[in-house]
Parts: C-alpha cells; sequence; structure tokens
C-alpha cells in the first residue's frame, strides 16, 4: 500500500533521543496582510499573527506556497481539512473516505517502541452532520488511521493524561467492549451487505480501543536511551471540559509535552478547534462573534485571536526549548507543525500556512524561509515525505507527491 520501508525506531541511533512529531492546527487560516515572514536567522521578519514565535526564528522554518491540490475540488472547509495531513481525495455525499495521515502512518511503523503509539487531543468537538455535500467530519479531523476512520479525538484533558499514564484498565473498560463486539456480530446476520460494510468501518475505529487495552501498562523499549522524567509532573487534570478556552487549551499543551518528556509518546496531534469553528473567546474580549465568523474580515479582532492560537504554539516550543535531552534540548529533537486549512478566511487554499518548529535530532536547519509559490511541484505532500525521512521512514511517494523538499 505504501511501499517499501525503511526505519529505525523514533528516527535515532539507540544512544540518542528519539525524534518526536507534533502537529497543530487551528481552522480558518489567518489574517491575510499578517502571516508573513521574510530574512534568515536573528534577522528575520515576522507579521503580527507570527509575533508571538519572535523567539524561536532560529528554530524555525518558514514555507511559503505548498498547497493540497484536492483541497482544490469539493467545497469548502470539510474539503480543505479531511486530507490535509494526506493529499487524498474525499468522498463526497455523506460518504467517509479521505487517506491515512502523516501521523497515524507513523504511529503504525514504530509507535509500539511507546505505551501510547500517538496521541491525538482537541479542543473543540467532532461536528457529524453534512455541509455542502461534504460531512463535516472531515473538517473536525486531521488525523486518520485509515481511510474511513477518523482517529478518535479526545477533547477531556483528564481522559488524555489517563491515556498516557493510567496502567490499570478497568473491568468495566473490558466488558463494554466485549459488549459492543458481540452486539456487533449478531447484528451483522440480519443486515445487507452495504450496511455490513458500513459496520465494518465503524469496527475499526473500536479496534482503537482495543489497542488502548492492549497497550495499557505496557512500556516500549528504550534501548539506552532514558527520557529526562519517568512520571509526570502534573496533577491529574479535573474531570470535564474547562468552560475557559485558554485554559483548556494550556492543560492540552502540557499533556503533549508531558507525553514527550516521559516518552510515553513519541506522535502527537493537537486541533485547537475545528475548521468551520464554533469557538468564542471571552477571554480576549472577543464574544459577539464566533471563530469561523470573524475569519471573513482582517478585523483587529480576527488577528487578536489569530495571535492566541500562535501563542499556545509559542507555549509549546518554549516548553520542549526548556528541557534539555544531552547537548540538545526537546524543541531540538521535534518537529513540530504548525499549518492551518487555508491560508485565509476567505476560503483561500491555493497555499497552505505552514511553519515547522524544531531541528528533528540535528536534521532541520532554521532560521530560514523557504518559498514554493512560483514553483511547479509544491505538493504539501512533500514537506510530509521530508519529515518521514527525518523519522528514517522512506516511502517512494505518499499522497500526490512522489519526492520529498530537497531544501527541508
Amino acid at each position: 500500500m505504501f511501499g517499501a520501508i525503511v526505519h529505525r525506531q523514533g528516527g535515532a541511533p539507540a544512544s540518542d533521543a528519539p525524534v518526536r512529531l507534533a502537529v497543530l492546527f487551528s481552522g480558518n487560516g489567518f489574517h491575510s496582510q499578517e502571516w508573513w515572514a521574510r530574512g534568515q536567522g536573528k534577522q528575520m521578519e515576522l507579521g503580527k499573527v507570527l509575533a508571538p514565535l519572535n523567539d524561536f526564528r532560529q528554530k524555525m522554518v518558514f514555507l511559503r506556497g505548498l498547497y493540497n491540490e484536492e483541497a482544490q475540488k469539493g467545497n469548502i472547509h470539510s474539503s480543505q481539512t479531511g486530507n490535509l495531513l494526506s493529499g487524498a481525495p474525499l468522498a463526497s455525499g455523506g460518504e467517509i473516505r479521505s487517506g491515512t495521515s502523516i501521523d497515524q502512518l507513523l504511529a503504525q511503523r514504530y509507535g509500539n517502541s511507546t505505551k501510547v503509539p500517538s496521541l491525538i487531543l482537541g479542543c473543540e468537538k467532532s461536528n457529524p452532520s453534512v455541509h455542502k455535500n461534504y460531512s463535516m467530519l472531515y473538517s473536525s479531523h486531521i488525523s486518520w488511521s485509515s481511510p474511513t476512520t477518523p482517529t478518535p479525538l479526545e477533547i477531556y484533558p483528564a481522559l488524555a493524561f489517563d491515556r498516557l499514564f493510567k496502567d490499570e484498565v478497568g473491568k468495566g473498560d473490558k466488558s463494554v467492549l466485549d459488549a459492543v463486539l458481540s452486539d456487533a456480530r449478531d447484528l451483522r446476520r440480519h443486515i445487507s451487505p452495504n450496511d455490513r460494510q458500513k459496520l465494518d468501518e465503524y469496527l475499526e475505529s473500536v479496534r482503537d480501543v482495543e489497542q488502548r487495552i492492549d497497550h495499557a501498562g505496557v512500556k516500549g523499549e528504550l534501548q539506552g536511551w532514558r527520557p529526562t522524567l519517568t512520571k509526570p509532573d502534573m496533577p491529574r487534570p479535573a474531570d470535564g471540559i474547562p468552560q475557559n478556552i485558554a485554559e483548556h487549551m494550556r492543560l492540552m499543551s502540557d499533556i503533549l509535552v508531558l507525553g514527550f518528556q516521559t516518552d510515553t509518546t513519541r506522535i502527537t496531534t493537537l486541533k485547537l478547534n475545528n475548521d468551520h469553528s464554533s469557538l468564542r473567546f471571552p477571554n480576549l474580549g472577543v464574544d459577539y462573534m464566533i471563530h469561523h465568523l470573524l475569519s471573513h474580515n482582517d478585523t483587529p479582532d480576527w488577528l487578536k485571536v489569530n495571535q492566541f492560537f500562535t501563542e499556545q504554539v509559542a507555549y509549546i516550543a518554549r516548553r520542549l526549548d526548556a528541557i534539555q535531552e544531552g547537548e540538545r534540548t526537546l524543541l531540538d529533537n521535534t518537529m513540530l507543525l504548525y499549518c492551518s486549512s487555508m491560508l485565509t478566511g476567505s476560503h483561500d487554499a491555493s497555499q497552505l500556512p505552514v511553519v515547522l518548529l524544531g531541528g528533528a535530532g540535528g536534521r532541520i536547519q532554521g532560521g530560514r524561509v523557504l518559498d514554493y509559490k512560483d514553483k511547479p511541484d509544491r505538493q504539501m505532500c512533500r514537506l510530509y515525505l521530508s519529515m518521514m525521512d527525518k523519522m528514517n521512514v522512506h516511502l517512494p511517494k505518499f499522497g500526490d507527491a512522489n519526492q520529498p523538499l530537497a531544501e527541508v
């Protein structure tokens, strides 16, 4: 399916810290006049949206002009998000079919080296409705464990914490799963072949629960390298979802960092909001309009919301950069990708906003602006091939790309 693959667990020799992958996403693009970077190194200048990342200019690559050809087809929002990390064509008519995303492909290849193969976090619930003939599940998920299965999204901080550090599986967890599988087998005998296919697609998501139970309490092989932290250094968050969006995002960011620092997982996606998002921001004094509607005009409030999202990226980068792992920091050993489904809220997906922070264990040089806007082969999936190379997973093709970006 993916061709010949050559890899080494974690993308690093046994004595080195592993390379981690974190993908952060916010929907609806950014202020059209303030998403830019120019220059190099300490002299790099950043637009106002990216101003919170000013301290990390030397560890940042700004990529201009990359795009996803399939995002130009279908409708807006759903068609521009559901394949962001795969470049796959999307099924319409309410059917669910995309492609396996880069994070899940990597998790499938060496995720068994950690207790949790991948951690899929979010700050806004999935939307199951249909918009302009496409399922809004596409707008709600960037991580896909198979073409028909969006990876289950954890929006509860306490449950995300448990996923990383709970070492026992309750009897109730197993009994509920057994009951689901038993009911499914009985149901399968009495439904049409078409409905059986839909049931089988649903059961693919149940397999993720099975894997969680199988991996509970299991530690991966460290093979000579030891993380700087063996137990969580923060308390388990309170049950439920914080009503303050800033608190919610901060907790999820802390959990992302903690998962990497304890080597409980090496692959995380954090979806700060949905595309076509209905989040409001009373913490910013912007409570009169939902995120999606704010995105349609380049107002001062839209810029304020943009910067709030970028501040979450900066917070994670700062925390990772404060953790020393031998001669490098955890940020130096990470690829932290920040992107959106479109460049601006006017649905412009002719190019994508992309920032890459971190050094991938010395494999990525920061302090650069790479411009692909007027180049013929500017597929976003070329970046993914490059990123997989940094983790020693080498594919001849991914999505619509068959060669990595040499400059990355």
